[in-house]
């Protein structure tokens, strides 16, 4: 086995292991819509990707003239998590990058999402991904400050006992990427679109558009 690049691999979740910023985003923008804030679901993405929407509150509460309650936050989750169960599918090629990188890192890798922990565990067992990632999952939720701020990501590497100077971040948001980076992280910018010069503007040291190539760039 070739001597790896770095001793453990941080995977963000949402837009890096899962395809779930789509539905995300639509029960959101449904639900503001009924507030009287009107988003196409590309407004509303570019506004909420990456962000925790418990952190936006005070943005959707100027926004719609309500306040952000507890039990809006509730309903939220419900059909949120509702529309993931019934739709959600894995990043293409995410599970054979999953499956090398978890073999050649001999276990040393998690996930640092900036959701809440119910979500990240949901949705890593709808695509078959859990296995790999069984007790080792961080969410922004259960630190003190979540992405931008390097929290999550300090807490991954501290579990697995890693230096976070020799760990890679996977990460396809600016917010997650200032996250990764604060941490002192190498991170890894996914950009299946046109977003690269954007990721790279952001820190990332290197971009890629398809999850085949993850591990050889890892590697």
């Amino acid at each position: 086995m070739r001597q790896a690049k770095f001793d453990a691999v941080l995977f963000d979740c949402d837009g890096v292991l899962v395809d779930s910023e789509p539905i995300t985003n639509g029960v959101l923008r449904d639900m503001l819509a009924e507030r009287g804030w009107q988003l196409s679901i590309e407004e509303c993405m570019a506004i909420f990707v990456g962000k925790a929407v418990k952190d936006e509150s005070a943005l959707i509460a100027a926004r719609t003239g309500q306040p952000v309650t507890e039990d809006w936050l509730a309903s939220f989750r419900e059909r949120r998590n509702a529309g993931l169960t019934l739709g959600l599918q894995a990043i293409p090629n995410i599970l054979d990058a999953v499956r090398a990188i978890h073999a050649h890192h001999e276990g040393r890798i998690a996930c640092a999402s900036g959701a809440d922990r119910f979500k990240v565990e949901l949705q890593l067992r709808k695509v078959g991904l859990m296995p790999y990632f069984e007790g080792q999952i961080f969410s922004g939720h259960e630190t003190p400050r979540s992405k931008p701020f390097p929290d999550v990501y300090l807490a991954a590497a501290a579990a697995l006992r890693v230096d976070p100077r020799r760990c890679a971040v996977v990460e396809d948001t600016v917010t997650g990427i200032a996250a990764g980076v604060a941490a002192g992280c190498t991170v890894f910018g996914y950009a299946p679109e046109d977003e690269a010069d954007t990721l790279r503007q952001a820190g990332a040291v290197a971009t890629f558009k398809n999850m085949a190539d993850l591990y050889p760039l890892l590697a």
